[in-house]
């Protein structure tokens, strides 16, 4: 299940996160997947497990995994 919006200029992809619980969660989780390459936009709900990702190009998902990985949670899928 991919959830992704193409416009002109971007795409948007929901990405599904385990293991987030607080709003420090959601920064880690932002700030290394918004250091991937023509990323725009991140917002992570730690509530929902949902990490909303605006980039320019649709993104690879082994890249957003590592992301993830790094910032300590596990990319469990797209939404």
């Amino acid at each position: 299940m991919t959830s992704q919006t193409d416009t002109q200029s971007s795409v948007t992809t929901v990405y599904k996160v385990t293991g987030m619980s607080c709003g420090h969660c959601e920064g880690a989780v932002s700030g290394e997947i918004s250091q991937l390459p023509g990323v725009s936009s991140v917002t992570a709900v730690a509530s929902s497990g949902e990490v909303t990702v605006v980039s320019a190009a649709p993104l690879d998902e082994a890249a957003v995994r590592a992301a993830v990985d790094e910032a300590g949670f596990e990319l469990a899928g797209t939404v």
